[in-house]
């Protein structure tokens, strides 16, 4: 990667794997940024599963889903 590399990478906790798996990644894809240099990583948290569903009576909102 050049050293203007820039991600941007969606998160969706509770889609299956369990938000705190997605906590750690998050943690262990932060160390790597941070220890290798050169790019940079952006994330966006976005609602789904079954708690989204609790909260907005919607597993999935329209919001989550990618602009076409």
């Amino acid at each position: 990667m050049s050293k203007t590399s820039s991600l941007r990478i969606a998160v969706l906790p509770g889609d299956g794997i369990g938000i705190e798996v997605s906590a750690a990644a998050l943690e262990v894809l932060r160390a790597l940024e941070t220890r290798l240099g050169g790019f940079a990583l952006a994330f966006e948290e976005h609602p789904l599963g079954a708690a989204c569903f609790q909260r907005t009576g919607s597993a999935l909102p329209e919001a989550t889903l990618p602009v076409r």
